[in-house]
């Protein structure tokens, strides 16, 4: 980064990870891609997710949050549940957790401190949450799976803000 920007040809990389890669984090994934690609950044930031469990690996997203995107108008159809590797750390410049239990697992993974510094929690990015968790919609009914949404969403939309004056090119010449 250079003078708060992003100076590599190589897009900026955020990674949302929960228990089982089916329902919160690919929310989160899809949402985040989604602004970048209507801002034009979608060149500039790569969007993924990834879980801290092997139990859903390469399954959908659960149908439940499918039809929570697409009553949004999001397309999560592509997603496919993976889990967090030691690798996953080098592959991101910023791991994004949906809740505290997440976020102190992901911390007790990573092996330097600057792994332990990519860090940070989803809800750290509304300052009007009420708390630093996104509940975990899994055996809950459909309203509450259009409810963790709005939360992301919510949140989403601050880390957005957050990155993208970085994410846009300069259009300041570079100083010779």
């Amino acid at each position: 980064m250079q003078n708060g920007r992003v100076t590599s040809s190589e897009p900026f990389r955020v990674i949302f990870v929960c228990t089982g890669n089916i329902c919160r984090s690919p929310m989160a994934e899809v949402v985040l891609r989604d602004l970048a690609d209507k801002q034009g950044l979608g060149s500039r930031l790569i969007s993924s997710s990834a879980s801290t469990g092997e139990w859903h690996v390469g399954e959908r997203a659960d149908q439940r949050t499918l039809d929570a995107l697409e009553s949004r108008g999001y397309d999560g159809s592509l997603h496919r549940a993976r889990p967090f590797t030691a690798a996953t750390f080098a592959e991101n410049d910023l791991v994004v957790a949906l809740d505290r239990t997440h976020e102190r697992i992901l911390r007790e993974w990573a092996r330097t401190d600057d792994e332990e510094g990519k860090v940070t929690l989803l809800m750290s990015f509304d300052r009007d949450a009420d708390s630093m968790d996104v509940p975990d919609p899994y055996y809950a009914d459909t309203a509450t799976f259009d409810y963790v949404l709005a939360m992301i969403e919510t949140a989403t939309r601050g880390l957005f803000r957050q990155l993208e004056p970085a994410l846009r090119p300069s259009r300041i010449p570079p100083r010779l």
